[in-house]
């Protein structure tokens, strides 16, 4: 990503790039799963590996814990949002949190609509529908939800999210 929309989504106050990873933007309920579960059942081994990864990452965002949001960001990072274009790299997506999230977004999965799926000889993808809401809103019920496509790579031990999507939004 060029410095100039680096510097872009920095200086977004009312979007940061996380964010709008994870938009707060409102999302066709039509994405909404129904009670047909798809991907891998909830008791498989490598669901509940990526459910157990889903609520480290984001109690680490919700807690502005940055050395364990980063420890399951790769180097390499890269994430594509429909709306503001691609970012690559943890550095500055690390950057970006810090400065626009930390204390101001909470971020919830909603229930019942995690699916993962696995790749071979590579990890897992994971898809989703997220709800944030602003500290302290006081409505935090009516928060925006989005889309998200998140995928892990399992590497020496270790989970880190490679590639984000964030899309579809309204």
């Amino acid at each position: 990503m060029s410095s100039m929309n680096i510097r872009a989504l920095r200086g977004w106050s009312c979007a940061p790039a996380f964010l709008l990873l994870f938009s707060v933007f409102p999302v066709n309920h039509a994405f909404a799963q129904d009670s047909t579960h798809q991907g891998l059942p909830v008791a498989d081994p490598l669901y509940k590996t990526i459910a157990g990864l889903d609520t480290a990452l984001f109690d680490a965002y919700n807690t502005c814990n940055l050395e364990k949001f980063g420890s399951m960001i790769a180097e390499d990072l890269e994430f594509y949002h429909d709306q503001a274009g691609a970012s690559y790299g943890r550095a500055p997506f690390m950057a970006t949190i810090k400065a626009n999230i930390c204390g101001k977004v909470h971020r919830e999965l909603v229930p019942g609509t995690l699916e993962v799926y696995p790749i071979k000889d590579y990890g897992a993808v994971e898809i989703g529908i997220h709800c944030f809401s602003h500290i302290g809103d006081p409505h935090p019920e009516q928060c925006g939800k989005a889309k998200f496509v998140t995928l892990w790579q399992l590497k020496d031990g270790a989970w880190k999210i490679t590639r984000a999507l964030s899309f579809d939004h309204h």
